[in-house]
């Protein structure tokens, strides 16, 4: 069987998406493409063998489209997705599942009155090797029960528009949802300090910012969020336990000697640092919507988890209220709440 998939969205996030399932990941066929800009969604579908169509009901409730991919801008997330669980299409949203919290649990109940799951979100680190391999590592024990947790999440520069909020809804986030699924656990406080500033950002922006997370189980996290870095793309983990540690290992890169000096490459992409784990996220997405089956990834409760997380976050940075308690309503039952 070929999955046929519908695009709403055909920018940057959206075109390498496209390019990935009619290049790289088999069992799978973009058939209709939408985009705000008419004309870049005409040119995408022609490229690719399939239809543009004028918005996103329309390509929801194309006969040609078995599952959605949502890769528009932020704000038009929500209703794309919940057109689809009407429609009860499986919808792969990209980061944010919604911006408000509210809309997170709209979608998270129009699932749960649907009586499946549909939604998967585009946190993909969950599918990078060495996260996959750290997860394994504290799932089995050998470092005994996880204590603590320090992070870094580096960008060699970011563009005009970036704001401090967007160091937690744009750049955290993706931290916040791999620690939720490293630890097994559920972040209930946040805080930011803000430390000396670097002289290489804009001056609306704060730069860096450390984010102090804990969990229900008293697990403490910090992360450090420096976007503006200049010397590349740099993504570190480390969790203490009782008994030992476990650091996510740096990608693969050839050692040079050279000038009475010794190292290697830097990446200064996160498309470079993360390529492989979102071809793996299509592939087991397209398997599972293959397949019948409810999608395994990060779920729609992830998606809502996440935005309340970062909003605690946001307000913590902006009120300098230290810490800031995470408001999380009830799991349900179809996300491994009680029954």
């Amino acid at each position: 069987m070929t999955v046929r998939v519908g695009v709403i969205g055909a920018g940057m996030i959206g075109q390498d998406h496209i390019r990935r399932l009619t290049d790289v990941v088999a069992g799978a066929q973009v058939t209709a493409v939408t985009d705000i800009d008419s004309g870049r969604a005409a040119e995408t579908a022609v490229r690719v063998g399939a239809r543009a169509l004028p918005d996103g009901p329309a390509l929801i409730a194309a006969d040609d489209v078995d599952a959605v991919l949502v890769t528009s801008w932020g704000p038009t997330h929500a209703e794309h997705v919940l057109n689809a669980i009407a429609a009860g299409k499986p919808v792969l949203c990209e980061k944010p599942l919604a911006t408000t919290a509210e809309d997170c649990l709209r979608i998270v109940d129009a699932e749960c009155s649907y009586g499946r799951r549909l939604v998967q979100v585009g946190f993909m680190r969950r599918y990078d090797a060495g996260y996959r391999q750290l997860k394994g590592v504290l799932d089995g024990g050998t470092i005994g029960t996880p204590l603590m947790v320090h992070c870094a999440h580096r960008n060699p520069t970011v563009p005009d528009a970036y704001h401090s909020a967007m160091a937690a809804q744009d750049t955290a986030v993706h931290e916040i949802d791999v620690l939720r699924w490293l630890l097994g656990d559920e972040i209930v406080s946040a805080q930011v300090i803000t430390p000396r500033a670097t002289s290489r950002r804009f001056e609306h922006l704060k730069d860096p910012q450390i984010m102090l997370f804990e969990t229900a189980q008293g697990v403490r996290i910090d992360l450090e969020v420096f976007v503006n870095c200049q010397y590349g793309y740099d993504i570190q983990c480390e969790t203490v336990g009782e008994t030992g540690l476990a650091r996510l290992p740096d990608p693969a890169a050839v050692g040079i000697r050279t000038a009475g000096q010794h190292g290697s490459a830097v990446l200064q992409d996160w498309k470079d640092r993360f390529g492989d784990a979102f071809d793996t996220e299509f592939r087991e997405w397209i398997a599972s919507v293959e397949a019948g089956g409810e999608p395994t990834g990060p779920s729609a409760w992830d998606g809502y988890a996440a935005t309340v997380i970062t909003d605690a976050t946001v307000r913590s940075l902006e009120s300098g209220q230290q810490p800031v308690t995470v408001d999380m309503k009830p799991r349900p039952a179809l996300h491994g709440g009680p029954a």
